[in-house]
């Protein structure tokens, strides 16, 4: 019952250590992946038509 009372605190204090580093070092935003503008290549991965975009302007 000792051993697991133990483990068992060190595993929160070892998870509380991991989260807290974990949100002082963020990855900085420019490594996103997300894309800004949608351009017709980019519209085809998101099952937009280019065309109907073309039409539109």
């Amino acid at each position: 019952m000792n051993n697991v009372l133990s483990l068992a605190i060190s595993f929160g204090v070892v998870i509380a250590f991991v989260l807290l580093i974990g949100k002082r070092f963020r990855i900085s935003t420019r490594y996103e992946r997300k894309d800004r503008v949608v351009t017709p290549w980019n519209s085809l991965d998101q099952g937009i038509d280019p065309t109907d975009l073309e039409e539109k302007k």
